[in-house]
């Protein structure tokens, strides 16, 4: 399973060096249902994970200047109070009903993703700093929840609303997902001690894909590779929702 682990937690890296989000959303069915973890186990498991590596990618990122972090500070500080709060939550729910909300969350994203139209990003801020908050502390309280870092969220928002262009919106997210996966564990830390050593597993091979992401994100037709994991993860959300919903059944 060591082959696999490395794998899979490179494969998360990537994805978040290329398009500043989308690991954390592959960890949890990873976690899940490839190497047998509970979902709630794979929720703190995830936010450990995807915390570290965006961490480490932003500091990357910080290297070559890209990262606005008044806007990260901003959108981050009020994404960690709320999911800080609703990090107890998942403990409500069956492992079913998680699942299959994790799996809506997916494809409502990803055929958001998907449909989006390319738009030229506006010159500067122009939706305003309520925005960016009201947006941070959605983020926030879908990554306590669920355990996911949002930065599928994250990155439209900027590029949209801030009017970023793709490369500083990626490295912004970075820090956002490190700063709302870090209260993500604070408010599961009464939870069951994840298996620290596929963590560490997953977290070291995730910081090679992260390099390696950050070298295609210069390279790349980001758009293209943002279309294509789209597509891939409404097709994972089917299936996660099949699944799920027939067990709940």
């Amino acid at each position: 399973m060591l082959g696999l682990e490395v794998l899979l937690g490179g494969l998360i890296g990537v994805l978040l060096g290329v398009l500043g989000g989308g690991g954390s959303i592959l960890t949890v069915p990873a976690l899940v249902y490839v190497l047998g973890q509970s979902p709630q186990a794979a929720v703190t498991a995830s936010l450990l994970i995807v915390g570290s590596n965006s961490a480490f990618g932003a500091m990357l990122y910080t290297r070559t200047g890209c990262p606005d972090w008044r806007v990260a500070l901003t959108f981050g500080g009020v994404g960690m109070v709320a999911a800080f709060f609703t990090a107890q939550l998942s403990a409500l729910f069956s492992s079913q009903v998680l699942m299959s909300l994790f799996a809506g969350l997916m494809l409502v994203i990803g055929l958001a993703m998907l449909l989006r139209r390319n738009g030229r990003p506006s010159a500067g801020l122009r939706a305003g700093w309520p925005v960016v908050l009201a947006s941070g502390a959605v983020v926030g309280a879908i990554t306590g929840f669920l355990g996911v870092g949002g930065g599928f969220l994250i990155v439209p928002a900027l590029v949209m609303l801030v009017g970023m262009p793709m490369q500083q919106a990626v490295g912004t997210s970075l820090i956002v997902i490190a700063m709302n996966s870090l209260a993500g564990i604070a408010g599961h830390w009464g939870d069951a001690l994840p298996d620290l050593g596929l963590i560490g597993v997953f977290t070291g091979a995730g910081f090679v894909g992260i390099w390696a992401g950050k070298w295609l994100n210069q390279r790349l037709p980001t758009e293209l590779l943002k279309r294509g994991f789209a597509v891939f993860v409404i097709g994972l959300a089917v299936v996660l929702l099949a699944d799920n919903l027939f067990a709940v059944g």
